[in-house]
């Protein structure tokens, strides 16, 4: 370089005047009839125009899940779709949930044109073209322009259809979520048009949506308001879809109709009411009122949206970026008593993360960049086996625990679904396209973009995080000038380092913003980005001394080993307020590892990247004290942990009272029966006489005890009778026996029901005029 005089370094904020035929023209939008009503300042590259390098954790995780799908039957993944359409299946249906549901055949369809267009394996692409004409069939047998394969599905609709809609928030008329699994085949369709160009699936999408619209659009408001009580996936987000594939605005009619106003309508006043919320329902709501927004213009859609966003971002989320506990929202900022196996659903940041995508087109930001990075790496990578390449449905984040896996083909659960899509796209968010013509480069992952507009090409070469670079090479056909936008993290306070073609380049800006380039490019020019690393801790919200450990954008997880640890093996920090650095060091020699150094109680333990972790127990949330603190506090904080591990140790089984998954687990049935919350604690009753139940394993060799939690504080008319087996065991009379605090009831079962049982039934019936409950939780335990 010659001088320096040819480089702007700067942070800008873009507003730029332009029209959306010039935006079109940074996309590839022929498969569109619809152009978008808003302008935007970026939009991703396509996937198929960048291809991920070997030698990084995200083509790793890319390749053993493609092994993975591959070895999917298309005709099992099928066999109900056929059955239901009166045609004899080719295979016999998966086991685990795919026996009750049928939403993996359209993420299927979506991770095959995904894994087809990221790597250009006609593998996936056969496939995608199979399963698309298979669904053509099955709609030409039916004749209504319906496809589903949801057990008793023409029963269901023909109810609903009707008016007679019963839902208690996961069934509608004793199917299980049948619009979110018509979502899936939904979305399914639109990605096999998009990334495979199969017109076919344009076709059966858009009968498939005739059909909807003819029995759906003239549903009075109330009726559809009562039937969106039953999660829907993202049904408007598919409709809206439907409505820029087609130019039809009255597929965009009825995705409004799939306007939930009550989640809605409070965002649209920029109110947080998501404390107590099923978390994963709501987001794949946000996502559709994106869609509605870019293709109308409607603002009050971008105010939910945005407003969803960064609630969930800054108030319900933990520090891998994941949020939810047991599949619900906590209150706004309470995140320390809402640990468990079951913290961070992966659908959830599946979906948090095309949220992020849309937000960042609207609006390029840096921070938007983080938070995608940070869930990239430490719930959507952490969330894969890297070597069987199966899947998490939750990340655990309470210590002393290990992340779960599914199984190959037994389990297909909701995030083995997302699951299968994640690792098939990891080359979407890489890279952006500004609308003035510019480069935005968001994640540093080993990457090659093919930027055909520009006759460009992008190498990015890079071993980040295991080192602190990145190089990027610009190889134009000719000498190109644009602007090429460099994410400088906000996490990275030791400030970067900046060089081109081999000369540094001042840079002015702050962590946090985009350091700009402007020049003529030419080939063989070349950027090198160097951005320091460093130790830093980040607390709960509501608990300072409950904190985490990160190394740049990774969370670290503090290793335990394979074998259960007592509860007072889990150590706790003695830090004395000193800066993490001096507590924490780096393992000479090794990329990436760590130990705590002379603080760790009772002992100190080695820290590695939490995506790195599996197989074995972990810490993530450690217990920060000082050392006058711990000597006053150690022997209570030992004696409940004791506690705790004292009654999972005798725990043979336990209800998640008023959570989807757990109920269902337990065959919960009920009438005039509702799931409430009560200080980030959700509970079941049952009023005025009503009823429910649940299914317990037991032990059928020796005693067991039923424990029940309530609410100290609950009083007046709760008199109701527990029965096991349809015999009445106890009558409980609630009376604020104990205010402002939860109080358990302990019940000896009489040995004639339990022996040689390896289930019962637990029901909760109200007195007459009285409310059986509130019932906070419910397990049983070896005497």
């Amino acid at each position: 370089m010659k001088n320096t005089s040819h480089f702007i370094t700067r942070f800008s904020i873009f507003i730029f005047c332009i029209s959306a035929g010039l935006w079109a023209k940074c996309q590839d939008y022929s498969s569109y009839k619809v152009k978008p009503a808003i302008l935007f300042k970026a939009i991703p590259f396509d996937i198929k125009d960048v291809r991920l390098l070997k030698g990084s954790p995200f083509r790793k995780a890319m390749d053993i899940n493609a092994t993975y799908l591959s070895s999917l039957d298309p005709d099992r993944l099928l066999s109900r779709w056929r059955l239901n359409a009166g045609l004899k299946p080719k295979a016999p249906v998966y086991a685990g949930w795919e026996e009750n549901s049928s939403h993996m055949l359209g993420h299927y369809l979506s991770a095959c044109a995904t894994q087809y267009a990221a790597s250009g394996d006609t593998r996936f692409l056969n496939k995608v073209n199979y399963v698309v004409s298979e669904l053509a069939i099955y709609q030409h047998a039916r004749k209504t322009g319906y496809i589903g394969g949801i057990p008793n599905e023409d029963s269901i609709w023909h109810q609903v259809i009707s008016g007679d809609i019963r839902s208690g928030g996961f069934d509608l008329n004793g199917g299980w979520v049948p619009w979110y699994m018509l979502h899936k085949v939904w979305a399914g369709l639109i990605d096999a048009y998009i990334y495979c160009n199969n017109r076919q699936a344009k076709e059966v999408v858009v009968k498939l949506s005739d059909w909807a619209y003819a029995n759906f659009i003239n549903m009075p408001d109330e009726q559809f308001q009562k039937m969106m009580i039953c999660e829907f996936g993202g049904m408007n987000e598919s409709l809206a879809d439907v409505y820029a594939l087609t130019g039809n605005k009255k597929y965009l009619d009825l995705s409004y109709k799939f306007y939930d106003r009550s989640i809605m309508d409070p965002l649209a006043a920029r109110v947080d009411k998501l404390g107590g919320r099923h978390a994963n329902t709501q987001i794949a709501k946000m996502i559709g009122a994106q869609r509605q927004y870019e293709l109308s213009g409607n603002k009050r859609e971008k105010t939910i949206a945005e407003f969803f966003f960064n609630a969930v971002v800054h108030d319900h989320s933990y520090v891998n970026g994941g949020n939810s506990n047991y599949e619900y929202f906590s209150q706004k900022g309470k995140l320390s008593g809402q640990l468990s196996t079951n913290t961070s659903e992966t659908c959830n940041s599946y979906n948090m993360l095309k949220m992020d995508k849309h937000l960042f087109s609207w609006n390029p930001s840096v921070s938007l960049a983080d938070y995608y990075e940070r869930a990239l790496y430490n719930h959507i990578l952490a969330s894969q086996n890297p070597e069987t390449g199966m899947f998490c449905y939750y990340v655990a984040l309470q210590s002393g625990k290990e992340k779960i896996y599914s199984t190959a083909y037994e389990s297909f659960w909701c995030c083995v679904g997302t699951g299968i899509e994640n690792h098939a796209k990891y080359g979407e968010a890489i890279y952006f396209k500004g609308n003035d013509g510019s480069l935005y480069v968001n994640l540093f992952i080993p990457s090659v973009l093919n930027w055909k507009e520009k006759g460009v090409s992008i190498r990015q070469d890079t071993k980040y995080p295991e080192q602190e670079s990145t190089t990027i090479k610009v190889d134009p056909k000719k000498a190109s000038t644009f602007a090429i936008h460099l994410r400088y993290p906000g996490w990275a306070k030791k400030g970067v380092v900046l060089k081109v073609n081999d000369q540094v380049v001042p840079v002015n800006v702050q962590p946090g913003n985009y350091i700009t380039i402007s020049r003529r490019w030419k080939k063989g020019d070349s950027i090198h980005l160097t951005v320091p690393m460093q130790l830093y801790t980040e607390p709960m919200p509501d608990d300072v001394n409950k904190l985490a450990v990160m190394y740049g954008p990774l969370l670290l997880s503090g290793e335990l080993g394979k074998e259960k640890p007592g509860a007072l093996d889990i150590p706790v920090l003695i830090t004395n307020d000193k800066p993490v650095s001096e507590w924490i060091k780096q393992i000479p020699n090794q990329s990436l590892s760590f130990q705590t150094v002379n603080v760790g109680r009772p002992r100190d333990i080695n820290l590695k990247p939490f995506y790195e972790t599996y197989d074995q127990k972990y810490i993530v949330y450690w217990d920060l004290f000082t050392e006058q603190a711990w000597l006053g506090k150690k022997a209570a904080y030992e004696a409940e942990i004791r506690r705790q591990e004292e009654i999972e140790r005798r725990t043979i089984d336990v209800v998640r009272v008023g959570e989807q998954q757990s109920e269902k687990d337990h065959n919960f049935q009920g009438d005039n029966t509702g799931v409430g919350e009560n200080d980030s604690h959700k509970f079941r009753d049952a009023p005025n006489g009503g009823w429910f139940s649940y299914d317990l394993t037991c032990d059928p060799l020796q005693p067991v005890q039923l424990i029940c939690t309530y609410n100290g504080s609950d009083g007046g008319k709760r008199e109701f009778d527990i029965l096991v087996n349809g015999v009445k065991i106890a009558r409980e009379s609630l009376k604020s026996e104990k205010p402002k605090t939860y109080i358990d009831h302990v019940f000896n079962l009489p040995p004639e029901l339990t022996k040689g049982k390896l289930v019962i039934t637990i029901r909760f019936q109200a007195l007459p005029e009285n409310i059986a409950g509130a019932l906070f939780g419910c397990r049983l335990v070896k005497e």
